[in-house]
């Protein structure tokens, strides 16, 4: 016989799923729901603390509990097995906590929230930040720090606007994300790329670059690279800092993913040029909530204000609801615990994903193999292409990017798939591999293949 709280769990999803409880419906009071059940109070309350925990309804302090959203029976969407969303775990986002954090914020910026707050920024949060970033081996002041409107504008506004050493023209690693890219396109910026595998870059190579080419900056993701997942090693970040400073060459760092890194050790590049030759960027989208569209930048003292004028053309100042929700829950030390919990969840998917490919792909595929983050790569035999790959998989609802769109039109590579873990469910992911690897060896087998001319080796 199954316990009277599920039963009631069951009963009040039903509701939610006809629609007959919808998003801000108050539900009974615990009282009002034991007498009608003829049940405990307790097994009512078990019943919302369950209910709460799935992130179904919320609780509010002497004023009971209520729906947060519509709540859809399980149907043929549980079946997707999704390689392709790159936003984080569902199953994991602190939404009960940051939405404490979001009243509080109310309560306490009150005043900023019907005025224009600062254009850097709120300082209590400035403040966070710098403290915060302590923990990634990035040591600044809040008077460096620029709250920003997602790293995408953050990249945005580095391209367009004039730097120090008066250069104009930007490198990027081959592939990169492909939303910088589109950035570069749509300014018109001239662009060089430089190669990068699971092995790296070619550092001579990297270095002839500087040398010749009037670089304005270096764009590199130096931890969990979007689409390989590779790292750098300490020495070769070292390396590239001291080659920029050499033929003066700023150095953008998006380290998206670096909360992630279960390398002690591991350093970001800003650690080896604190003063303001590497510019580095935190975003918080991929490891908390891409709604709050809130990143930071960390900027040379000279860049700041120039930065914010560029800024001010955009938005003038990001929104300060999510700035001092965001401020709380940093200096509350929830994002803390969160990051724990999430660090597991992601190293344990990453895991799985990596035995799966080592025993379900060809012999002739190839996949990177980073010790986190959310992004595997796989390259595909000669034959196969990665277009091939995704419109079979979406046949069988199995969702994986083809990374094409992530290259230069000179260093285009047709083979490459990138694999995201992010909101694939543990259970899928080995099923997920078998498909590809059937679809592989079945377009493989093909007579009258075309070899292609760049393979992506790992």
């Amino acid at each position: 016989m199954r316990p009277k709280y599920i039963e009631i769990m069951e009963e009040i999803k039903q509701r939610l799923a006809s629609k007959s409880l919808v998003a801000g419906s108050r539900l009974p009071s615990v009282r009002q729901l034991s007498d009608h059940l003829s049940c405990s109070k307790n097994t009512v309350i078990k019943a919302y603390e369950e209910l709460e925990k799935e992130h179904l309804i919320y609780s509010v302090p002497k004023s009971g509990y209520f729906v947060v959203n519509e709540w859809q029976l399980e149907t043929d969407e549980s079946a997707v097995i999704d390689f392709l969303s790159a936003g984080p775990d569902r199953n994991v986002m602190p939404y009960i906590e940051f939405q404490h954090c979001m009243n509080k914020a109310i309560e306490q910026y009150k005043e900023e929230l019907f005025t224009y707050s600062d254009q850097q920024g709120l300082y209590s949060l400035r403040v966070q930040v710098a403290r915060y970033l302590q923990n990634l081996q990035v040591f600044t002041v809040p008077e460096r720090v620029v709250v920003v409107s997602g790293s995408q504008q953050a990249l945005h506004l580095l391209a367009s606007m004039p730097f120090p050493n008066g250069k104009n023209n930007i490198l990027i690693e081959q592939p990169t994300y492909f939303g910088f890219i589109e950035s570069l396109k749509l300014q018109q910026a001239t662009t060089f790329g430089i190669e990068l595998s699971m092995k790296g870059i070619d550092l001579e190579r990297l270095e002839y670059i500087f040398r010749n080419n009037d670089i304005k900056f270096f764009y590199i993701i130096p931890r969990f690279h979007n689409p390989l997942g590779h790292c750098y090693t300490n020495s070769e970040k070292k390396k590239i800092v001291e080659l920029a400073e050499k033929y003066d060459v700023y150095i953008v760092e998006d380290d998206f993913l670096g909360d992630l890194d279960t390398d002690t050790k591991s350093d970001p590049l800003f650690s080896f040029a604190p003063s303001g030759r590497v510019i580095y960027i935190k975003s918080f989208s991929k490891i908390f909530l891409p709604g709050l569209r809130i990143a930071t930048i960390v900027l040379p003292s000279l860049m700041v204000s120039n930065f914010l004028r560029y800024k001010f053309s955009a938005d003038f100042n990001s929104p300060a609801l999510s700035q001092g929700a965001l401020e709380i829950y940093l200096k509350s030390g929830m994002f803390t615990s969160h990051l724990k919990k999430i660090k597991e969840v992601y190293y344990t998917k990453m895991h799985i994903l990596q035995e799966a490919c080592e025993c379900l792909l060809p012999s002739d595929t190839y996949f990177s193999k980073p010790p986190s983050g959310f992004y595997l790569s796989v390259s595909l035999p000669g034959n196969v292409t990665a277009k091939q790959i995704v419109h079979l998989l979406n046949e069988k609802n199995i969702l994986v990017d083809d990374a094409s769109r992530m290259f230069l039109p000179e260093y285009k590579k047709e083979n490459l798939l990138r694999l995201s873990i992010s909101q694939v469910k543990e259970h899928q992911i080995r099923q997920g591999v078998e498909e590809l690897a059937k679809c592989i060896a079945m377009l493989s087998s093909r007579r009258n293949y075309i070899k292609p001319r760049n393979l992506l080796l790992f």
